[in-house]
């Protein structure tokens, strides 16, 4: 597994843990790295803290192009990932789209539901059809 790939699973740590703890993904970053637990990865601060500012763009994004989904009502595991996805997708100018919607996948085929990884390529690759010039 690539740095990049553990970077992307430990931000997924993160925003899953701040998703059922009801925080801010930038406060559930701070409390691990209080913690003594910061990810050896800066990769990982810069998703979370991206996913972060772009929270409300990418949850508009994610209700958009996810048909008969609601965001809240989305596991919570394919919820986040998506999040991390979107962003790369469209703010992550150094990972082409197509890595995008393969890590996230890569990510939901470990961790998610067997129906998952169909549902996050197919949000995703909307997302990137929508936004022709990204990726």
């Amino acid at each position: 597994m690539s740095a990049r790939s553990k970077a992307r699973k430990r931000a997924l740590d993160v925003l899953y843990a701040a998703d059922l703890r009801g925080e801010s993904a930038v406060e559930a970053l701070e409390r691990v790295q209080a913690a003594g637990d910061a990810p050896p990865n800066p990769y990982t601060a810069v998703l979370v803290r991206g996913v972060a500012e772009q929270r409300e763009r990418i949850d508009e994004l994610l209700r958009e192009h996810s048909t008969g989904w609601t965001v809240e009502r989305m596991p919570a595991v394919d919820r986040n990932v998506l999040r991390l996805g979107v962003w790369e997708l469209l703010w992550a100018d150094d990972v082409p789209g197509p890595v995008a919607v393969s890590e996230a996948m890569a990510l939901v085929q470990e961790l998610s539901t067997d129906e998952s990884p169909q549902f996050v390529n197919g949000v995703l690759g909307a997302i990137q059809r929508a936004h022709p010039g990204v990726g």
